[in-house]
């Protein structure tokens, strides 16, 4: 891995966006906003506000890792079961091991976040849960790491295969950046067998950057992969040799930071890399792609790989390839080359799942500067300062209304009314009459039960 010093000429604040950082004991620092940035075993945390967002990710993997406790405890109940068939005790007893001895290897695999510092119980954080984004936890991508480092060459290489179609013969990519590395296999590759002068790979998620990061320095870690539809016995529960081919070497640098707000100056990268990112992330494409023109120096390459599966809740931005090379070319980039291919994806062997994708890559450059895109808020102010009035919107009202009822059927719960006992009570109470209330309050109650019986894990 490179040395931390040398990602000084790339960086700007992420909160004031001044240059350069400061950099003294290991760790940045804006002297302009007075802002520190800590290190997490080596990996600069650029987020704009690092305490809170530190924070937040210290309470997510705490609450992920007493999930994982709270699963061996349920485990320990459906193991008293004295009817269980043979097999079945066998495969539970197994899978028990399995789960505590993962949760002990991701505890000592997370100690540089410091997790273990949060000491609430299980119920708080259920009742806490922060507002990261709502795929991202512990387990999101967790697959991913065993794709990238144990048993997905075939899926790497067509991955790297796409990279090399749309770069054709323009093999020299100067500095690069891949936002969104995941757990890091591709900004690996790319290093080892591109023409790189360096190479940021940057993610927000701590889990799969202190992964990559082991991997980048050649050390190799075992981890249990849980498929989700297990071929066999004993695959539902495999441990798996995580490892590189060999070290990553010099100027290979991992960053952990968010790619709306990333960390990086203006007019920095020659080439920036994007996979599986563009139809995934809260921004819309085309405030999305002003701000990769941003990163990159004149005649930079913006290059995409990945799915094209925008699951915006506004139809009119789930984009098709028609409009995202338009829109691409509108942010002040050449026509952009597009080669569209199907690759395995996810295809385990320990798994039934795994699927061929149609992946849509592209390269493009930039050919002029696009207009300065606003700064990203996450939140609106009146959610984050607390000074402003909350607007009453219409889905407010109706989620009020909503929650209202729920929590009236709720304090009726008494252990002696029955569906027909409660629906009586609403009418008599005005709510709504009987014959409504009886396939309300049952559709609530299967809902209700439904979360109790969920299991959350890998």
């Amino acid at each position: 891995m490179g040395d931390l010093k040398e990602l000084q000429t790339y960086l700007a604040c992420p909160r004031c966006d001044k240059t350069p950082l400061a950099f003294d004991d290991g760790c940045f620092r804006c002297e302009a906003c007075k802002t520190g940035f800590p290190d997490i075993d080596g990996i600069p945390w650029l987020f704009a506000e690092p305490d809170a967002s530190l924070g937040e990710w210290r309470n997510r993997l705490q609450f992920a890792l007493q999930q994982l406790g709270h699963e061996t405890a349920g485990l320990d109940v459906e193991l008293k079961d004295k009817d269980l068939r043979a097999l079945t005790c066998q495969r539970l007893e197994r899978y028990r091991k399995s789960v505590e001895q993962h949760r002990r290897a991701l505890q000592k695999l997370l100690r540089p976040v410091d997790v273990q510092s949060q000491s609430g119980s299980f119920e708080s954080y259920l009742a806490l849960r922060t507002r990261l984004p709502v795929d991202q936890g512990l387990n999101t991508y967790y697959a991913n790491i065993h794709r990238d480092w144990a048993w997905g060459e075939e899926e790497n290489e067509a991955s790297l295969m796409q990279v090399r179609s749309v770069l054709r013969d323009h093999a020299e990519l100067g500095d690069v950046l891949v936002l969104g590395a995941g757990a890091g296999r591709l900004a690996y590759d790319i290093h080892k067998q591109l023409d790189c002068t360096r190479l940021v790979a940057m993610d927000f998620n701590p889990l799969l950057m202190l992964v990559a990061s082991e991997m980048a320095q050649g050390k190799r870690l075992s981890m249990y992969e849980f498929p989700i539809a297990p071929k066999s016995l004993e695959d539902d529960a495999v441990l798996r040799k995580l490892s590189a081919p060999e070290a990553a070497g010099d100027g290979f640098h991992l960053v952990l930071g968010d790619a709306l707000r990333a960390p990086f100056a203006a007019g920095t990268f020659d080439t920036v890399v994007t996979p599986w990112l563009i139809d995934i992330i809260t921004e819309d494409l085309p405030v999305f792609a002003t701000r990769i023109n941003r990163l990159l120096k004149e005649d930079g390459r913006w290059v995409n790989f990945g799915s094209l599966a925008f699951a915006d809740p506004a139809l009119a931005r789930r984009y098709s390839p028609e409009e995202a090379k338009a829109i691409v070319g509108e942010a002040g980039f050449s026509d952009p080359y597009v080669s569209q291919a199907t690759i395995p994806y996810m295809c385990s062997p320990a798994s039934r799942h795994g699927r061929q994708e149609r992946v849509f890559s592209f390269c493009a450059y930039k050919q002029r500067n696009a207009a300065q895109p606003p700064r990203h808020k996450a939140l609106p102010d009146w959610l984050i300062t607390g000074k402003e009035p909350v607007p009453l919107t219409q889905s407010f009202r109706t989620q009020a209304m909503t929650t209202q009822i729920y929590s009236f059927i709720m304090s009726l719960i008494d252990g002696r009314r029955s569906i027909e006992d409660m629906a009586k009570i609403l009418e008599q109470q005005k709510l709504m009459s009987r014959q409504e209330a009886v396939p309300a309050i049952r559709s609530f109650l299967v809902r209700m039960y439904d979360d109790s019986q969920r299991q959350q894990g890998f």
